[in-house]
């Protein structure tokens, strides 16, 4: 099994949507997770589009609208989102749980190859199945705090800083985000 840049592109846009709403952000707007990472944002809104039909994340609508997840991090498992987006775990047809199809081989029962691959299909679904949203989040947090890598998300442009994002950026012992200063009046707009 291989992970398609489509399935790639899904997982990294749901991480960053986790993130941003284990800081404190509930929307991120499409142009902020292509910037984050670097990806396209015309096949971005094709992946977002299929992520929200799912259930797994809902929009808003709006200049400040964005997307926002629809289920807990907790409840979003790794191994649905690579069906949703790349389809079965099996590395062959015979072995998916998902898509059977009887194979060419003349004794599927017996067949060493089909043995071998249900192994492989039954060690990728378990880690997978295993392993949620909140564990990919909390793993890279944790991480960039360690690392004190700045965190994506801390200062958000549109309607300044909030007291939350203050309250966070203290508790991860990063220093305050600076505060925007008012445009001076001149006499000419007083």
């Amino acid at each position: 099994m291989k992970i398609s840049k489509r399935g790639e592109y899904a997982l990294r846009a749901l991480i960053d949507i986790g993130i941003a709403r284990e800081l404190g952000h509930e929307l991120v707007q499409i142009r902020e997770l292509a910037e984050q990472e670097k990806l396209p944002v015309k096949f971005l809104e094709q992946i977002l589009m299929q992520l929200k039909s799912a259930g797994f994340i809902a929009s808003k609508r709006g200049k400040r609208g964005g997307y926002y997840l629809d289920m807990p991090l907790n409840k979003i498992k790794f191994g649905a989102v690579i069906r949703l987006i790349d389809g079965p775990l099996a590395p062959i047809a015979c072995v998916s749980q998902t898509a059977y199809e009887r194979c060419t081989c003349p004794d599927e029962e017996h067949c060493g190859l089909r043995m071998l691959m249900l192994d492989v299909r039954n060690m990728l679904a378990n880690i997978l199945d295993k392993y949620t949203l909140q564990d990919s989040v909390d793993i890279t947090l944790h991480k960039m705090k360690k690392d004190k890598v700045p965190l994506p998300f801390l200062m958000k442009m549109i309607g300044g800083i909030s007291a939350r994002t203050t309250a966070i950026a203290k508790k991860t012992s990063l220093p305050s985000p600076p505060r925007r200063k008012s445009p001076a009046k001149t006499k000419a707009g007083a």
